[in-house]
């Protein structure tokens, strides 16, 4: 059978954080560097729960400015994934047949929409179950945090898995402003939990399961679920 030759990112269409009125959404690196590694191989499409524009978090493209970050600033030029995140696909009208593999960038925004959103649990379970690769960063790991396989597990159950640690939640000063915290309930719903010191590069990969725990370790992120994806075999 041939291998799907589609990765789809499910991003956020939320675009406030919290109770404030403070602009947030999709985080720019969380994006832009899987994408530079996935795009290479696979045709990339982006889907979200409500279809249309997802908003991109501001600050993240000021700190990619400042800090000369050469694939977000080549993405937010590109004009066929900007479109795609202008005009994202409903998630209820994507067909999980059609993909090797998901991926839930980070940034504030999936907090919000994504942490029990029935329909992107039930593609990504769909894609999963077939044989695909799931793949996180940061605060996108909220997505697969509370999904739950067709057996009623929770796919993080018994799984070495990352995702932003409230340490780091607490040097942002955020823990108040969400309404979960991401490591909490990957550990609440069984996964091992494992990270590094706060906003340092850490990766994690559990079977076809590849998680990162904050925006410096996107990039890795990417190339692990190239690995897995190449290899087009279920593990």
């Amino acid at each position: 059978m041939a291998i799907p030759q589609l990765v789809l990112f499910i991003v956020t269409n939320h675009g406030i954080l919290g109770n404030t009125t403070q602009p947030t959404g999709w985080y720019l690196p969380e994006v832009a560097h899987p994408y530079s590694v996935l795009s290479k191989k696979f045709t990339v499409v982006m889907a979200s729960p409500k279809g249309g524009y997802c908003p991109m978090d501001p600050a993240s493209l000021n700190i990619s400015v400042q800090g000369n970050d050469t694939e977000s600033l080549e993405f937010v030029k590109n004009t066929v994934a900007i479109a795609m995140l202008n005009n994202s696909k409903p998630l209820d009208q994507i067909n999980p047949a059609d993909y090797a593999g998901v991926f839930f960038p980070g940034g504030y925004g999936p907090m919000f929409d994504l942490a029990d959103n029935a329909m992107a649990h039930k593609v990504t379970r769909s894609i999963y179950e077939a044989g695909g690769v799931v793949g996180a960063v940061c605060h996108g790991a909220i997505g697969i945090a509370n999904l739950k396989l067709a057996d009623g597990s929770y796919l993080v159950k018994d799984k070495k898995v990352t995702g932003f640690s409230n340490s780091e939640e607490e040097v942002l000063q955020r823990t108040n402003l969400v309404p979960s915290l991401v490591e909490t309930v990957l550990v609440s719903n069984g996964g091992k939990y494992c990270k590094t010191s706060d906003f340092d590069e850490f990766v994690v990969v559990d079977g076809r399961i590849v998680t990162g725990q904050n925006p410096a370790s996107s990039m890795k992120v990417g190339h692990e679920m190239m690995k897995i994806l190449c290899k087009g075999l279920k593990v």
